[in-house]
């Protein structure tokens, strides 16, 4: 029966040198590593999250040269809407004004017909540049403004390899 009695007393005695919780300098040094953490994955992330916004207006602006190269095969002009290509026509209505399509507009997406380019197209109707300017948290880009031409080049107000390309 005494041991009985000495065993619970042998538990409390351990049990009351054990250290419970979380000591301040302990807690410090956890939020000075989160903290150095985050500071290196904050940049990351908004490098990928602009590169992600450059992706989608690129796909816009493909996307948008191909509905005008079907309205050429359609109306042998990229603006108009009739055969002659009369200046009298409704002009074509981008599909997407915007990119994203959807939400917030991170790019605003216009095209420029050969009537304000006459030096670089000889021919009514045969030519057009897209733009994608970068608006809202994207202002400032390294890539600046995003450009595609009917002949398929494209433009940026950074380097274009780097723009393009990833």
């Amino acid at each position: 029966m005494e041991n009985l009695k000495q065993r619970p007393n042998a538990i409390n005695r351990r049990g009351s040198s054990y250290q419970a919780g979380v000591t301040l300098i302990e807690l410090m040094i956890t939020v000075v590593i989160v903290g150095i953490l985050a500071s290196i994955a904050y940049p990351s992330y908004q490098t990928y999250v602009a590169q992600a916004n450059r992706s989608e207006a690129k796909g816009i602006l493909l996307e948008t040269a191909q509905f005008l190269e079907r309205n050429y095969t359609t109306n042998n002009c990229y603006h108009r809407t009739d055969a002659a290509c009369a200046t009298t026509t409704t002009t074509v209505a981008l599909p997407f004004a915007t990119s994203p399509k959807t939400g917030t507009a991170k790019y605003n997406i216009t095209a420029v017909y050969n009537a304000d380019l006459a030096a670089a197209c000889a021919t009514t109707g045969q030519c057009f540049t897209l733009s994608a300017a970068p608006t809202g948290s994207m202002t400032g880009d390294q890539c600046g403004t995003l450009t595609l031409d009917q002949a398929g080049r494209q433009g940026a107000g950074g380097t274009v390899a780097n723009c393009w390309q990833r």
